[in-house]
């Protein structure tokens, strides 16, 4: 197809002319690799997980990130400058990111929410400063793909909305920073506070947890909509291809519609998440109300697609 040819460059020229996010990913691979290697070797165990499996994780999901990024800003023209510091403030953020997480399970504590001692505030503090320069990077390609003037339109609103999603799952890790409950009331009482902030809700951190993400099946989890955030990078981006290279019969107004509704449904999933996350309740065992919630989403989904699909019919019957 005549879009596909006219789009950007292959992954040579990709790499070439966009370095830093290509190095970053293949720093990851390595990366995995000594993590893996550390799963296998090293016995030690952090808040109940295997030292090296939070490292793991973080360098495969960085490495798919980068990528998806590289990819991404091969779409932007005429704003070379930005993509560039784009590009870089990215690839040494998270760099930096994953080298503080590697080096924590090397030592055998824990990287994010330690306040136990110097040495661990510091790295918690320089982690946190680089992840939010992580997220106002993600703002700013946001920015700069709704400026390009991009085809086909459903493709184009597919890059846009996905990454605007994952920036707004990025951003549910704020809420991850401040003092739970439990906290407050041992800083009350004079325990202090050598840790600040948790992923878990309802419960600290550690405990049982599912196999590979280790998301709570005991209590909420904001990782949970932290990590469907974060893959609306790469969802609703194929879901604008698939709507170019499948349907037939459908005008390009009707194929935006239901991009739209495709990204307005994963959003909503991921607010659903975040509010069960945030209500104490693990995503293993969801309740009524939580059920009814996702059931009501898909149904809202559902028929706006099916309205946009019996909308484009109408001519044909006419």
């Amino acid at each position: 197809m005549a879009w596909v040819r006219r789009s950007p460059e292959p992954a040579r020229q990709a790499w070439t002319a966009n370095r830093p996010p290509a190095g970053t990913a293949v720093l990851m691979g390595v990366m995995l690799v000594i993590a893996l290697v550390g799963l296998i070797a090293d016995s030690r165990s952090i808040t109940g997980q295997p030292a090296w499996a939070k490292p793991a994780r973080f360098a495969l999901s960085i490495s798919v990130y980068t990528l998806t990024l590289l990819w991404l800003l091969t779409f932007v023209r005429g704003r070379d400058r930005l993509v560039r510091l784009v590009s870089r403030v990215t690839a040494v953020s998270l760099t930096v990111e994953m080298a503080l997480i590697a080096a924590a399970a090397a030592s055998g504590t824990t990287s994010h929410f330690n306040f136990g001692t110097a040495t661990a505030t510091t790295v918690w503090m320089t982690m946190a400063a680089f992840i939010v320069a992580t997220w106002t990077m993600a703002l700013a390609t946001v920015v700069l793909v709704l400026r390009q003037r991009l085809q086909p339109p459903v493709f184009a609103w597919g890059l846009r909305l996905g990454l605007a999603v994952c920036a707004l799952g990025m951003a549910v890790a704020f809420l991850m920073t401040t003092p739970t409950s439990r906290q407050r009331a041992a800083a009350a009482q004079g325990h202090g506070l050598p840790v600040i902030g948790a992923h878990t809700v309802g419960l600290a951190d550690g405990g049982t947890g599912l196999p590979v993400t280790d998301w709570s099946t005991l209590g909420g989890d904001l990782r949970v909509p932290h990590f469907v955030g974060l893959h609306a990078f790469q969802v609703l981006p194929l879901v604008g291809f698939l709507l170019v290279t499948r349907p037939r019969g459908l005008s390009e107004r009707h194929r935006v519609a239901l991009v739209w509704t495709a990204a307005l449904a994963y959003l909503g999933l991921v607010l659903l998440l975040t509010w069960q996350a945030l209500r104490s309740q693990p995503v293993t065992a969801p309740d009524v109300v939580t059920v009814a919630s996702v059931l009501a989403l898909g149904a809202l989904a559902g028929a706006a697609a099916l309205a946009v699909l019996r909308h484009a019919r109408r001519p044909e019957r006419d």
